[in-house]
Order: structure tokens, then sequence, then C-alpha cells
């Protein structure tokens, strides 16, 4: 007898073998059979959708979920378009903490939509005694005051309390870590938060280091949490690579640098695993640290990489040879050369056809760039709503040549790169729907259209949110498309995404999402 069977729906099934069906036999969290294969079973449970669309599970291959839950918990200065206005907010927040020397984190920075930077000056004359740590978008940078300012290193580089990359992590290094508790639960408001976008799995994109880290023992918060039942969706964590030591393994393993124990991608199970180690190259466009071949248009810098090219790339290699899938985070197409020649360098040292190497974010890839992604088998995952809420920005900051390779999608398909889609979040909107709308149409919230040329379909978008998703994460057999044997993750639209008009896309509603058969908050 199955457990569930749905039946009266739509399902885009994502598989080629058996695109679309009318009923879905569920047993014991796993799909069983489609169609005439479960017609004439019994279930203890049918549930009839009338007729709506159903899709798997939508997977976000890059978020960040801690952040995401702080952020939602935490005093913001987003939408303020005045320094004076800002300000009010943090003179209330440090009001209400009233503890002089302690900390008070702001989230919500963004200098763009204020005209300039906030200065450590400003801040100090609400700080009353307080520590302030203002946290820009991108999560590149911060602004602190001068109470924050007299405890760093003199050789920590600022600008009147700016500080962007490493000069950051340097800041959030002299703050107690969070403890595991708030740390998860503070996965569990994000987590929520994707479910109700109709995500069943994600990608945390870095835990444990010094730019995204919470606490020191991180993966042991997933675990809490995981435990407290806080964890309703699929997590997969990639790890941050300075988390790495060397190690004194076999010769014959060929490991130079690795965690304790030799842990790498592919430890856990079904519900929270090891994946990635993520490995930082350069900043972001939303602070202007993006590392370009040539500057910004406006500015006379083209941005910065996290360290010397030969540091990074050892980092790369060292990951490479220690067994890791990596996630590489370049931005721009300078970023990008350090990322693929180091990738080379390493499958030339130690051949790993199936490794699956991701670069995250690819947010400006050069045509030249395009053959050696290709070639390496690399992924590029990327984030469709930067252009979405960011694109008019973004594409005066690259100029008329620069701005079609922002973000890219039929180049990268064109090219048989798998394109993979996520959010970011909560550096922009997290909605799967929405990512793929602008997929689709390109055009900004303003309704400007950004490399038009690089279109795809609504199949292709949704197959960069689902099928991509699974490959990316090495989930494949149990996730991204309704095929017998596979996970019963599934999300229920109130509308099918390929026979409504595009500019309606990101408005469907998400009617339930089930993760392993059972309806999420039931």
């Amino acid at each position: 007898m199955l457990c569930t069977k749905i039946v009266n729906a739509r399902f885009l099934t994502m598989d080629p073998d058996h695109p679309v069906a009318r009923q879905l036999g569920i047993w014991q969290g796993r799909i069983v059979g489609l169609d005439e294969a479960v017609a004439a079973l019994p279930a203890r449970e049918v549930i009839d959708l009338q007729g709506a669309t159903v899709l798997p599970g939508f997977i976000d291959a890059h978020v960040h979920l801690p952040w995401t839950g702080f952020t939602q918990n935490t005093t913001s200065i987003a939408g303020c378009t005045r320094i004076d206005d800002a300000l009010a907010i943090v003179a209330d927040a440090v009001a209400r903490k009233n503890s002089p020397g302690a900390w008070v984190s702001i989230v919500g920075y963004d200098q763009r939509a204020l005209g300039r930077h906030l200065t450590a000056a400003e801040l100090d004359t609400v700080s009353q005694g307080h520590k302030l740590y203002v946290l820009h978008d991108s999560g590149h940078g911060c602004v602190v005051n001068t109470a924050v300012l007299d405890l760093l290193a003199a050789d920590v580089p600022h600008e009147n309390g700016f500080l962007a990359e490493g000069a950051m992590g340097a800041a959030r290094a002299l703050r107690l870590p969070y403890s595991q508790e708030e740390v998860a639960e503070s996965i569990g408001r994000a987590a929520r938060t994707c479910l109700a976008e109709g995500i069943t799995a994600c990608a945390e994109a870095g835990i444990g280091g010094a730019l995204f880290g919470h606490t020191p023992v991180e993966l042991g918060a997933y675990q809490l949490a995981r435990e407290k039942g806080l964890l309703p969706l699929r997590v997969q964590l990639m790890i941050s690579a300075d988390r790495l030591r060397p190690v004194g393994a076999h010769e014959a393993d060929g490991i130079p640098k690795a965690l304790d124990l030799g842990l790498r991608t592919g430890f856990g199970d079904d519900w929270l695993s090891v994946g990635a180690l993520k490995i930082f190259t350069d900043g972001g466009m939303m602070a202007r640290t993006a590392a370009l071949s040539a500057p910004y248009e406006g500015l006379d810098h083209a941005g910065q990489l996290q360290d010397d090219p030969e540091v990074l790339a050892q980092s790369i290699v060292d990951g490479h040879l220690g067994g890791w899938q990596l996630a590489v985070h370049a931005i721009g197409d300078r970023a990008a050369d350090v990322a693929l020649d180091a990738l080379e360098r390493a499958q030339r040292l130690r051949p790993r056809p199936g490794a699956r190497h991701r670069i995250e974010h690819a947010g400006l890839i050069r045509p030249d760039q395009l053959p050696r992604i290709a070639r390496l088998g690399v992924s590029a995952v990327v984030q469709p709503s930067f252009l979405r809420f960011f694109g008019d920005d973004y594409a005066a900051i690259m100029g008329a040549e620069r701005a079609p390779w922002l973000y890219r999608g039929r180049g990268f398909l064109d090219h048989g790169i798998t394109l993979v889609g996520s959010s970011d979040r909560p550096v922009t909107d997290g909605s799967p729907l929405r990512a793929i709308q602008f997929m689709v149409e390109r055009a900004s919230a303003s309704g400007r259209l950004i490399g038009p040329d690089e279109g795809i379909t609504v199949d292709e978008a949704l197959h960069a949110y689902t099928v991509a998703g699974a490959h990316a994460c090495h989930w494949e057999d149990r996730a991204g498309s309704l095929t017998p044997g596979k996970r019963a993750d599934l999300v229920v639209l109130g509308d099918d995404p390929r026979r409504v008009d595009v500019s309606r896309i990101g408005d469907i509603q998400v009617v339930a999402t089930y993760v392993d058969g059972r309806e999420a908050g039931k």
C-alpha cells in the first residue's frame, strides 16, 4: 500500500522519459511511480490537487541560512535614502541595547541608496559607548565606529570606518561567536522562508570562515538545528577553505591540507551533508570589490582579489588534491581568470573529471572565458535576481561593452556549461520563480533589458533550479526530477510557469511544499 497518492495534478517531472504526469505515488518518502504504474494501487492518503501544477522542489544551490536568519531578526536600515534617517535608526537600536561597551549590529546597509558611505565619525555621534557594526548588504564590507577601529591592528585598512573583504574579517574576529543555539534558531527562521517559496533543498555557501562564519563550531549548530526539528529542508554545507590545515597524511594520499580526520565532500546523509570547499577569490559588485580585468566605469580601480593570485591558486589546488568538490567564488572576470588557471593546473596534477567543480556567481564572464569553463566541466552557479534588482546599477558600472556579459544564461548553455540557479540569500530576493522570470526576460525591476541575447527558455530556467541544482550538489540520483526512486520533494504552484505570460511567472503562488512526501507545516 502506498503512503500517499497525489491525483488530478499536472506534474512537470523534469524527466525527459516521462515529462508530464497526472498521478504520483509515494512510499516512505520516495516516489514509487507515475500514472498507470500507481493508478490501481491503494493508498493510506489520496490528495486531489484539482488540476494544480506540480514541479520537483526547487533547489537553491547558493544560500546563507544563518546570515538570513540573523538578518530577519536584526535592526535594518534598508530603504533609507538619507544619512540622517539611517543614523536615527542606528540611534534607536543603541538606545534599546542600552549596554555601553556591547556590540550593536545593523543590517540593510547599501551606500548606493545613501549616495555615499557612512563614516565612523557619523556612527560615533549615535554610539553612546557601544561598538557598532553595520553590515553591507553584499556581505563583503561593513562600517564600524571608532570604538571598533581602536581595537583593530594599525595595518588593517579602512576608509573612514568602511572595511572591505579581509579587513571586515578582522572586525568580525573581534566579536564573540554566536552560540550554537542562536545559530540554530536563525537557520530555522531562514529555512521556513525557503520552504514558503518552494525550496526543498539548498547549499549553504560557506560555514566556519572569517568572512561568513558565525562560530568556529558552526557545523555543530546545523546538527543542533536538525536535532531540535528546526531543519525542515535538506542542506548541504560548503566549508570555508580557511578551515583547512596542513596534515601529515601518507604520501600516497597526496593530501597537503584537510579538515580534521580528512572530512571532505560527500560526508553526511539526505538531510545534512558536507558539500563543496568554498574558496573566495574576489569581492562583490555592490561593494565595488569584484576583481575586473579593466576598471569600473567612472571609477579609478578594478576591484580587488582576496589575496595574492598564487596564494589563491594554491588554495584551489590543495582543495582539489584533497578530494574536495570546489565552489570558487569569482564574480569579476579577473577573478574568473585566476580560478580557471588554478583549476586547469589542479586537473593536470591529478585529473578528476567527476569533481564537478563550480564557479559561484560567475558575474562577469568574457566571451573568451566560456570555452575554458566548458573544457573544465565547471558549473556556473548564478544569481539571476542580482540583475533583476541591481541590474541598472551593474550595467552602468560595467559599461555598454561588458553589460551583456553579466550573469549569463544563453552563453553558458550554448557552450555546454551546466547553468545552476541560486539566490545568495539574503543578499537579495530568494524566490526561484522571480529568478526564473528574469532568466527568460532579462529585464531589471525598472524594465531595462540587460544582455537580452542571454535570455533562455522557461524550460531551461526551470531546469537550472531543479535538475542542474541537483547535479551541482551531487544529488542527481535522489533529487531534481519527479522520477521513481527519488525523494518525494515537490512544490505545488497556482499556475503553470510554461503556460502563463513570462511577466507573470514571478507572481505565481506557491500553494504548498512537500518534503519526503509530507506537506511542510503540517
